[in-house]
């Protein structure tokens, strides 16, 4: 793990970047359409409880990367929000 040199405490930054990269994932996912809704739903909900738990490190000062779990559960929402667009404009009725 890296040590902070100043402190001497190692943080616990493996769920922020966890959410950032399946946040990425989710949102480049979405954009595609022939992909289909499973793929960007499964990894916003990773980018999403991986990005909670790391703001939860964080808020302990147990990491040190708010950004990348913010960045994180931000594009898993956008990723959720368009994955629904595309799910209501090719499931409509009219």
């Amino acid at each position: 793990m890296p040590e902070d040199h100043l402190t001497g405490t190692s943080y616990r930054n493996g769920a922020g970047i966890t959410s950032l990269v399946a946040g990425i994932v989710a949102a480049l996912a979405s954009l595609v359409p022939f992909i289909g809704g499973a793929i960007p739903i499964a990894a916003a909900v990773v980018a999403f409880v991986s990005g909670w738990i790391g703001l939860e490190r964080v808020d302990r000062g147990e990491a040190s990367n708010q950004r990348d779990a913010v960045i994180g559960i931000s594009l898993a929402l956008a990723a959720l929000f368009v994955a629904f667009l595309i799910f209501a404009a090719t499931h409509s009725t009219t």
